[in-house]
């Protein structure tokens, strides 16, 4: 392995294929990831508080269209009933 001492730059690191130091041997170093140590550290609180402040940030987008689906449905609903029940059927001139 390469080493020698230039006197302008330092020390030389070596040729070709030879770059760098020699690998050093026989050391070892055991670490214990974060997400290992405490995986579900503040999940319960943070994903409460995330979803509250999703849904108020959402409600305004999402709440007016059901709204209205829901009160135009519940009309048509009604408007069945009583197109199908007999004072309808007799308002609308159909037979018995």
């Amino acid at each position: 392995m390469g080493g020698n001492v230039n006197p302008k730059i330092g020390v030389f690191s070596g040729t070709w294929g030879d770059l760098g130091c020699p690998t050093p041997q026989r050391i070892a170093s055991y670490a214990l990831s974060p997400n290992r140590q405490r995986p579900l550290a503040g999940a319960g609180h943070a994903a409460f508080f995330n979803v509250f402040r999703r849904f108020r940030h959402q409600i305004l987008y999402v709440a007016p269209p059901f709204i209205a689906a829901y009160a135009a449905m519940n009309w048509a609903i009604e408007r069945n009933h009583y197109l199908n029940s007999k004072p309808g059927r007799a308002e609308a001139g159909g037979e018995e």
